[in-house]
């Protein structure tokens, strides 16, 4: 039969009792109070059944506690999925985000996402969902601005001349306004 990984000599099974009391994380002192459990003696299959965890989990915790101390056993937050784009290609989409497409080329006058999505597959050979895609420029300070839609065939002269003689409704009818007012 195999021994396990010894633990650390500077710490016994009253100082992590005692740290496991003074900790405001639960599960920081279930560990701590697992460790103690082999200070004292106990097989790491006990302490894992104390902990109501898997024996790997308690291994895990040892590592941890042998490397970095009691704060080796705080949870920490998970670092996340690293990004699909390094910096080199995240520096040629801004390059072409910025110069626009080339109609001719490009087979578009504006990119949209599925364009740049395209764009990113083809030259860099990487899959990207349009979301994410959308998220890595709004991270990279970009935002989608489109013109405000106007009617072709739409009169300038009209629109003021609607502006300056149109009065709200509740004038024309010679009611009082919603604030009392005539």
């Amino acid at each position: 039969m195999a021994h396990g990984i010894p633990l650390r000599s500077d710490f016994n099974d009253d100082d992590l009792r005692l740290l496991a009391r003074s900790t405001d994380d639960a599960k920081q002192a279930r560990r701590l109070l697992a460790l103690s459990l082999i200070y004292d003696g106990a097989s790491r299959s006990q302490a894992a059944r104390h902990a109501n965890v898997s024996l790997q989990a308690v291994r895990d915790w040892v590592l941890r506690f042998n490397a970095e101390g009691p704060d080796g056993l705080i949870d920490r937050k998970s670092p996340g999925t690293p990004p699909r784009l390094n910096a080199e290609q995240r520096a040629a989409l801004v390059r072409v985000v910025e110069e626009g497409p080339t109609p001719h080329l490009d087979g578009v006058v504006r990119w949209r996402l599925c364009d740049l999505v395209s764009w990113v597959h083809d030259e860099f050979d990487v899959s990207l969902d349009q979301s994410t895609l959308s998220r890595t420029l709004r991270d990279m300070g970009y935002r989608k601005l489109t013109a405000r839609p106007r009617h072709h065939a739409q009169d300038p002269e009209a629109l003021s001349a609607f502006k300056k003689t149109s009065r709200p409704e509740w004038r024309k009818s010679g009611t009082t306004s919603p604030q009392g007012r005539p």
